[in-house]
């Protein structure tokens, strides 16, 4: 059923494993998995982006480099068939140069169409993450999964879907789930080492009140934003990711049904983090009005050369008609 995958892989030993420029669980865990599962290769795993403090709970995630490797015979993109969340590397010529000229593949998860620019071959479900699609393409290609695999796959799975709790999950989840568990991965230990670093200091609590106390209702409160300027997301985001101090905060408000942290830049570029309640399944749509996409209650986008206020505005004119359709 994946044959795509093993045939891709045919003949090479150097492979680059890619991540967006917005990495979440899901992306960090697939590479992460893939890196284990592929251990008679030579990995290198890619992301623009540091990998934020609040992911560091994953094993191994320090393998994580800034630094391109331009030699690898092959590159895999985990979790993402969006160009604008690959923009940062078509940004560079001689990046952009390579995946123009070498192999690539694309494992992606999301409904989101693939609207990549540069040759490549995909695998693409709509599943509830993309480590959950990983675990489907070891098991049918007969890969080995060793604990350590099965950890970083459980743990991808469990960020995407906010603990197996989202309404993504489907009964092949929770057996994909146990799978896992036979394999040795214990999610009560898992669950331990990311609350551990879920923790707070004092002054990031501190910050989320502020954060609190920003948020703007429109639309007789069924939509709730909050802007979080570059001069927080330089003092904070290295410790703490804004978007996930607040965002479900804000989803449990009485009466909301979108949520999105909206961060702006000095160079114009203005990104927003949606989520959605079960009664709004409408976060990809209107990622989408911005370019972006994601999930039905969790999407995202990036766009330049406007304001928050701007953003806002087209958020209100958009979403009662989006809310209007929903069956």
């Amino acid at each position: 059923m994946y044959n795509k995958f093993s045939e891709f892989l045919k003949d090479k030993k150097n492979i680059c494993i890619i991540q967006a420029e917005n990495p979440d669980g899901d992306s960090l865990g697939s590479a992460i998995a893939l890196d284990y599962l592929l251990s008679d290769k030579e990995i290198t795993l890619y992301c623009p982006v540091d990998i934020p403090k609040y992911l560091h709970y994953f094993a191994d995630w320090s393998r994580v480099t800034n630094e391109f490797n331009f030699k690898a015979e092959g590159y895999i993109i985990v979790d993402t068939a969006a160009e604008v969340l690959l923009s940062k590397l078509l940004d560079d010529t001689a990046i952009r140069n390579r995946l123009f000229s070498a192999p690539v593949l694309v494992i992606d998860h999301h409904e989101t169409e693939d609207d990549l620019s540069f040759p490549h071959e995909n695998i693409t479900e709509i599943r509830p993450a993309c480590a959950e699609l990983i675990y489907r393409i070891a098991k049918d290609q007969k890969y080995e999964i060793k604990k350590d695999a099965a950890e970083a796959i459980f743990q991808g799975i469990l960020s995407d879907t906010l603990g197996l709790t989202s309404s993504s999950v489907t009964a092949e989840t929770f057996e994909i789930a146990a799978s896992l568990t036979k394999l040795g991965a214990d999610v009560s230990i898992l669950e331990d080492r990311r609350r551990e670093f879920m923790k707070k200091s004092p002054r990031i609590l501190d910050y989320k009140a502020d954060l609190i106390k920003r948020i703007e209702y429109y639309l007789d409160g069924e939509l709730a934003s909050v802007h979080i300027p570059w001069d927080d997301i330089r003092e904070y985001s290295d410790e703490y990711n804004p978007n996930v101090l607040i965002l479900e905060e804000m989803r449990l408000v009485e009466g909301v049904k979108v949520a999105i942290a909206i961060k702006t830049y000095p160079d114009g570029k203005v990104t927003g983090k949606i989520r959605c309640g079960l009664d709004a399944p409408i976060a990809e749509q209107v990622a989408g009005y911005f370019g972006g996409g994601g999930h039905p209650y969790a999407a995202g986008f990036r766009t330049y050369d406007t304001t928050y206020e701007e953003v806002v505005k087209d958020l209100v004119k958009i979403i009662p008609d989006l809310l209007n359709n929903v069956e």
